[in-house]
């Protein structure tokens, strides 16, 4: 009898560490999750008159904005589509996304527009001018039953 004892025991103990282990794997995981954060960078092409007297204009070769991940394939597509009526997004899904909006507002000469204007960066590529703008989320934490 002995024996059994020890075995539903050792069973007992078995069971209680995985169930722990699955606990504290889960649990890291939706933390890691809710620290994601998302950045969509829109393109889309604008006329010469289109572009506000106060906005400086970006050459597509700048350095800072190859700097910026997502921006180069983001202006590339307002091109190759011809986007003027829609924007051109390139979705970024990662930890610190958040991070990339910060850099286009805050590396290049971000203009800030009025109700007539577009936001975002102007920049001349291939003789056209593209309007070059991001916003950010977070995923919110999920609330603990």
């Amino acid at each position: 009898m002995m024996f059994r004892g020890n075995g539903m025991a050792l069973s007992l103990l078995a069971v209680g560490t995985a169930a722990a282990a699955g606990y504290l794997l889960r649990s890291r995981r939706s933390r890691v999750e809710t620290a994601r954060s998302k950045a969509d960078l829109g393109a889309r092409i604008v006329s010469q008159t289109d572009v506000p007297d106060g906005a400086t204009i970006v050459d597509a070769s700048s350095e800072r904005l190859s700097q910026i991940p997502g921006a180069r394939r983001a202006i590339t597509r307002a091109l190759r589509n011809d986007a003027r009526k829609e924007w051109e997004h390139v979705t970024l899904d990662r930890e610190g996304a958040w991070s990339i909006v910060d850099s286009v507002r805050d590396s290049l000469p971000y203009y800030d527009g009025d109700d007539s204007e577009y936001n975002g960066v102007y920049v001349l590529c291939n003789d056209r001018i593209v309007v070059l703008d991001a916003i950010g989320w977070a995923r919110l934490e999920q609330p603990r039953h």
